[in-house]
């Protein structure tokens, strides 16, 4: 018997940068708790999300695919508007799409900053702002807002200030937009992943595979990267019945990164 506390039957979900990585695992991890999802990602990533969006329905949920850049605020309202027409409802959000440039700070463009905060941080909030405004119109009884930060919105890592000036953006946001929005039955929280592997990160990382795991025998005491699988259940609980008062809190999940 699965614990009726952490079921999310009857739920809508939308997860932003959800065609694979992180995202993709969420969106599945989600449906397998009983949500049903709105796979989201930039245009170019549509064909990788409709392969999130099967997995889904193999699950026997409802999903769709949406085109959302959260670097346009008029295609966030749009395709947030959409997910609640096709589905009737949005409950829950999960703010996933994000970037990094891994550059010493003093060799930071204008550019690099721009394209780090605006996605990773003020994408997230105007995501939050369009489902919060939703779910307050419809006078629901309950929303989840969840947003993905980092271990580095608490640590620093050299050559990561735009990301980690980003993250811990995103944390601190997070905080505001709880103490703000509970009025409304809507709880805001944030996970913490630690290193893992997806597509986005290993793509940055110019190390050889030798480096990284010394990297991570120096820093991780879980000893490796994370799997993306290894964030679903924080947030599945966060998304649950069972966080109603749990909010304006970062859950770290970082392999004990921050416990050293």
């Amino acid at each position: 018997m699965t614990y009726p506390g952490l079921s999310l039957e009857g739920q809508v979900a939308l997860v932003t940068g959800s065609a694979r990585g992180i995202g993709a695992a969420l969106a599945v991890g989600l449906a397998q708790a009983g949500a049903d999802v709105a796979v989201s990602d930039i245009p170019e990533r549509l064909d990788e999300a409709g392969g999130v969006q099967q997995k889904i329905q193999e699950l026997g949920r409802s999903s769709s695919t949406y085109a959302l850049d959260v670097l346009n605020l008029d295609n966030i309202q749009s395709a947030i508007g959409a997910v609640t027409r096709e589905f009737g409802q949005l409950d829950i959000l999960v703010n996933n799409a994000g970037i990094r440039r891994r550059k010493p700070a003093l060799e930071v463009t204008e550019e690099d900053w721009d394209a780090v905060l605006d996605t990773n941080l003020k994408g997230v909030f105007f995501c939050a702002q369009a489902a919060a405004r939703g779910m307050i119109e419809r006078g629901q009884e309950r929303g989840r807002i969840i947003n993905i930060a980092s271990q580095m919105a608490v640590v620093a890592r050299r050559d990561r200030a735009a990301y980690c000036a980003s993250k811990g953006g995103v944390a601190n946001l997070t905080r505001v937009l709880a103490l703000e929005w509970i009025q409304y039955g809507i709880t805001v929280n944030a996970i913490g992943p630690g290193p893992t592997e997806t597509p986005g990160l290993v793509a940055a990382d110019a190390r050889t595979p030798e480096e990284v795991d010394q990297d991570m025998a120096a820093y991780m005491p879980l000893g490796r990267r994370m799997v993306p699988e290894e964030l679903v259940g924080a947030a599945v609980y966060l998304a649950s019945p069972s966080a109603g008062a749990t909010t304006g809190h970062l859950l770290i999940v970082d392999g004990g990164w921050t416990a050293q």
